[in-house]
């Protein structure tokens, strides 16, 4: 048995958060560089504003409506996050964090009154964080998902839904778009209708073995979790990640070298420190550099290198200069560049690797510098150490003109109560 706890608009409502004055008001949150609608308030979404709606395109129209925008908070988003987590782990023995504002309860076991349980997650989450949930229960996760879908599109639910009667649960997949499904895309939709699947009801009454043929194991086991047969199991430890990719479209478009080199410097400590967060070293990094690709004006140039590397590494020195060297090498003077890429590549653990007798050694103390650098910057905050060509305020920065306060991770930013 399954709870499936996710969080209501999660950006938008961490921006509520620190400004209760916002409860009734539509809120939106916008994407890198203010580009496009990524999250919206229950208030935004009845305005008819959807999902990936250009925002220069709907500026006017939302500053009508009274609609507030505001620009990608990671650094709030990522704190409330982790305090999200943190509370449903004192409540739930086992848990999966699936993603940044949702996670996989496993209740099998448990005695209590499971509906009961999923209200007071909901209670104790809104206290003390003040983020909304929603909760749906299932015999498997794929029906937990739905569940929780369910109860967030219901308000008479008041946020929980339980699908272990099975006549609920097939009066649900009944009414529910196939779409609806957990991993059933667009596109994966439009292959399904000529099959006269339609609904999930539909696609859990298929033949299993047939979606297998035609589709893949993964849809196969997505009909049989539906039909309440339990294919997935919780995750409770996550495996460490093969690639580490960084990369952020440019605040506006560079044409000069130096400060494509400082971006590539960022974006490299970034992965470096995610990297180091799992255990792990770089086997071989990946730069690539391009430019808008959309407009028929300007000329696309977009190039790609592999570095080597001395050694597996996870020191951001010894990346930052391969990637440096891999960059000079692709650049090509003339144009104006909007994105840089950085790939750390062919991820190992430690001791996980023979080291290469006749290869330079890594740099002594090396670990040890690492590490401090890290706990320096996760306690103020992070960049507060980096390289010395990383400047503080660069002009490639990605465009946050409606940023809230980082409330949670910057002490110059806290909030002041007058």
């Amino acid at each position: 048995m399954f709870a499936l706890i996710d969080c209501n608009s999660f950006y938008a409502s961490c921006e509520r958060v620190y400004r209760p004055w916002l409860g009734d008001v539509p809120v939106v949150v916008l994407s890198n560089n203010d580009g496009c609608v990524i999250a919206r308030t229950r208030e935004a979404k009845r305005l008819g504003i959807p999902m990936g709606a250009p925002y220069f395109q709907w500026r006017d129209q939302m500053r009508e409506w009274g609609v507030v925008c505001f620009s990608s908070n990671y650094e709030l988003y990522g704190q409330m996050s982790a305090r999200v987590m943190t509370t449903l782990e004192e409540m739930f023995p086992r848990l999966e964090v699936y993603s940044i504002d949702e996670a996989f309860a496993d209740l099998t076991g448990l005695q209590s009154d499971l509906v009961e349980m999923g209200r007071e997650a909901r209670a104790r989450v809104l206290l003390w964080t003040g983020i909304p949930v929603g909760v749906g229960i299932g015999p498997t996760k794929t029906l937990a998902k739905l569940a929780n879908w369910a109860a967030k599109s219901w308000r008479k639910s008041e946020g929980v839904i339980d699908l272990r009667d099975p006549s609920r649960r097939d009066r649900l997949l009944q009414m529910t778009d196939v779409n609806e499904v957990w991993g059933v895309g667009r596109r994966l939709t439009a292959r399904l209708q000529p099959l006269g699947i339609k609904t999930a009801w539909d696609l859990a009454q298929y033949d299993p073995a047939s979606l297998r043929r035609q589709f893949s194991v993964v849809l196969e086991k997505t009909a049989r979790e539906l039909r309440g047969i339990s294919c997935l199991q919780l995750e409770e430890a996550v495996p460490p990640r093969q690639m580490i990719c960084s990369s952020k479209m440019f605040g506006a478009r560079v044409r000069e070298l130096p400060p494509i080199r400082e971006a590539v410097a960022a974006y490299v400590s970034k992965a470096a420190e995610k990297m180091r967060a799992q255990g792990s070293l770089a086997g071989a990094l990946q730069v690539a550099i391009r430019t808008g690709m959309h407009n028929p004006d300007q000329p696309r140039y977009a190039n790609a290198i592999n570095c080597p590397l001395p050694y597996p590494t996870d020191d951001t020195r010894v990346l930052a200069a391969a990637a440096i060297r891999g960059l000079d090498a692709i650049y090509r003077p003339g144009y104006a560049y909007s994105k840089a890429e950085v790939l750390l590549m062919d991820l190992r653990q430690r001791g996980e690797f023979t080291g290469d007798l006749f290869a330079a050694a890594p740099r002594p103390g090396a670990d040890r510098l690492m590490a401090v650098i890290d706990r320096i910057n996760a306690r103020e905050g992070r960049g507060t150490v980096r390289l010395g060509r990383i400047p503080a305020a660069p002009e490639w920065a990605m465009r946050r003109e409606m940023m809230s306060q980082r409330y949670t991770t910057r002490w110059d930013e806290l909030m002041v109560v007058r």
